[in-house]
């Protein structure tokens, strides 16, 4: 046991009660004793004391959990001494805090107060966890990792540290939710850098950090420049929305605060990336968890390049697409959608900790139990299905339709496939083989999408049949409606808990919403988790407003490898999909055609 004790009283007494510490324990301070003790010995002391202590004399003593966390255990002596907790200040400090070669304030990272380099290297490595749970992709977890670590350190920001020094003082500012824009002085943020911009510009100035090829460096670039939302800052004349290129945004900082201060910000950042890697040496003692320490400021040539710069395109399509190009593009984009995904998903989970609850995961090394919120949980769909299969046997036994599907089912779960293909005519049964491919790859979590509400009500009518499976959650989840059904009742689904149930029926346009706005983001994780089955999956393909990015859907189930768990689901594949299809490199089954 780890014992702290802290007396305040008046010499005499202090001497008298010195005389008794220090025969068990070795002394940090002029009020402070440290000792590893029992707990016969901790009582021992504690009767001691009551014999010595005086009206004038007060101890504590605290039971150190861990550095971040201890438990007031008792006082001898005159308790108003102490707070409420047993605590009495032996040091003080203005919040400037000695770091190697420079005094640095203390940087808070929201109105949660966690330190801003907790903050970062937290959201970086549980995004990193993340992406490497969605992907079997280590370069694209590293550039999840950097982009993670990198992501608000545009908060070093003079004028956003002012903004959040002005929140902490408001009532309950320690509660406030996060919102989704981010944290920013709305009233000016129109016409100054919201910090994700800030973080880019520090990047592209600072950062030398080595990645494999220039791919993950953009993908690293887009995570940074995309973990919120573009800012509505009125339209161009050429009907574009108005965007701040990194030239402008120095430009605007250097205004707003002075060139001195922009190079102090330089500063803050080389001590930020230090303290991020001296807390992944501690917690990962991995060297190739670490970030760029940038030690220098940029060069002058560098900062004159910055007019060139291009900010990272939230899409980027050619404008005349080829074959080539297409794929291309599609898993350029897949890939950015699950970065940008990643850091923004672990950014809410971390912010959503009180800055003690952040700190003593760090201490604890216990980031990865975050994880388990994000992820699925088992919740005993495989043997709902395996039940409803079961009745199928013994109301039809030895039946050779039974036998058929139940082939095409084994066929489909081929651990070979990444993405499977079902084709055949309708009244084949195909409900029922999704189902079984859903079982034999130990499913968790279907998410059933549809090319229109239609198809989805007579799915959920068949599902929630006595012949299929009644007592299992099922969602529909479109515009329209948003019901789930589980065990005969019918109840609307709770706000906020879209995409909740065990199977989900939806509609493409619901799913594609989580790579193309901000506020369902992460929803893609949910998305990558689950089984998919594409229902009617050719009538995307005719759809302009939809093909790339069903296909960017697809793409990202395919970087799964094994794990896709992926199925496209159809009756009458035209082939014009197919060829699509092939030349995009998604379709991997053609042959399972199923006769009624």
């Amino acid at each position: 046991m780890m014992v702290t004790f802290v007396s305040q009283c008046e010499h005499k007494a202090l001497n008298r009660t010195r005389r008794v510490l220090d025969a068990f324990a070795n002394r940090l301070g002029s009020r402070t004793w440290q000792t590893v003790i029992t707990d016969e010995g901790l009582q021992a002391v504690k009767k001691l004391l009551r014999k010595t202590a005086t009206k004038n004399t007060a101890v504590s003593c605290h039971w150190i959990r861990s550095r971040s966390r201890s438990e007031f255990l008792w006082v001898v002596g005159k308790q108003d001494k102490f707070n409420t907790e047993g605590i009495v200040p032996v040091n003080y400090t203005q919040k400037n805090i000695f770091l190697g070669e420079m005094i640095m304030e203390q940087q808070f990272a929201n109105t949660k107060q966690q330190p801003l380099e907790q903050h970062l290297f937290a959201v970086g490595y549980l995004a990193y966890l993340l992406s490497r749970e969605l992907v079997d992709d280590d370069k694209l977890a590293h550039s999840v990792f950097v982009a993670g670590c990198w992501h608000d350190m545009g908060k070093i920001d003079p004028g956003f540290q002012s903004w959040l020094t002005k929140e902490l003082k408001k009532k309950g500012a320690l509660d406030l939710d996060i919102p989704e824009t981010g944290q920013h002085d709305d009233k000016k943020s129109k016409n100054y850098p919201r910090h994700n911009e800030v973080s880019l510009l520090l990047f592209y100035l600072l950062n030398k950090q080595k990645f494999p090829n220039p791919n993950s460096k953009k993908q690293a670039e887009h995570a940074i420049y995309w973990h919120h939302d573009k800012w509505f800052r009125g339209v161009e004349k050429n009907g574009k929305l108005t965007s701040f290129s990194l030239d402008m945004v120095q430009e605007k900082i250097i205004n707003q605060v002075g060139v001195e201060n922009l190079k102090k910000m330089f500063e803050v950042t080389r001590v930020l990336t230090h303290q991020i890697n001296k807390i992944s040496e501690s917690y990962l003692n991995d060297e190739s968890m670490l970030i760029d320490r940038s030690y220098s400021a940029p060069k002058e040539e560098k900062t004159s390049e910055i007019e060139e710069a291009r900010l990272p395109k939230y899409k980027g399509y050619a404008e005349k697409l080829t074959v080539n190009a297409y794929q291309a593009n599609v898993l350029e984009n897949a890939k950015n959608n699950i970065a940008r995904t990643a850091v923004i998903t672990a950014d809410r989970l971390i912010s959503s900790l009180s800055a003690e609850r952040l700190n003593q995961h760090i201490e604890e090394a216990s980031l990865d139990e975050l994880l388990r919120e994000a992820l699925l949980t088992d919740r005993g769909l495989k043997t709902d299905i395996q039940t409803c299969l079961q009745g199928f046997e013994e109301k039809y036994p030895e039946s050779d339709r039974n036998k058929q599907q139940k082939a095409v089912a084994l066929e489909l779960a081929d651990e070979e496939l990444s993405v499977g293909v079902l084709k055949g005519p309708a009244g084949c049964g195909k409900t029922k083989i999704a189902l079984e491919w859903a079982a034999n790859t130990s499913a968790r979590k279907i998410i059933w999408v549809c090319p229109r509400v239609q198809v989805c009500q007579g799915l959920v009518n068949d599902l929630i049949s006595n012949e299929y499976l009644p007592n299992t959650k099922i969602e529909i989840c479109t515009g329209e409606f948003k019901t789930i059904y589980q065990n005969g009742e019918k109840n609307d689904t709770p706000e906020n808990q879209e995409f909740s149930g065990d199977i989900v029926l939806t509609t493409i346009d619901q799913v594609i919403n989580t790579i193309t706005t901000h506020t369902k983001v992460t929803g893609l994780v949910q998305y990558m988790n689950a089984h998919v089955v594409f229902d009617e999956y050719h009538e995307y393909i005719a759809m302009p407003a939809f093909n790339l990015l069903f296909a960017e859907l697809i793409a990202c189930k395919k970087l799964q490898g094994k794990k896709a768990n992926a199925l496209l689901v159809s009756a009458t594949p035209k082939e014009r999909a197919r060829n699509n299809f092939d030349n995009l490199k998604i379709s991997v089954l053609w042959n399972s055609n199923i006769i009624p």
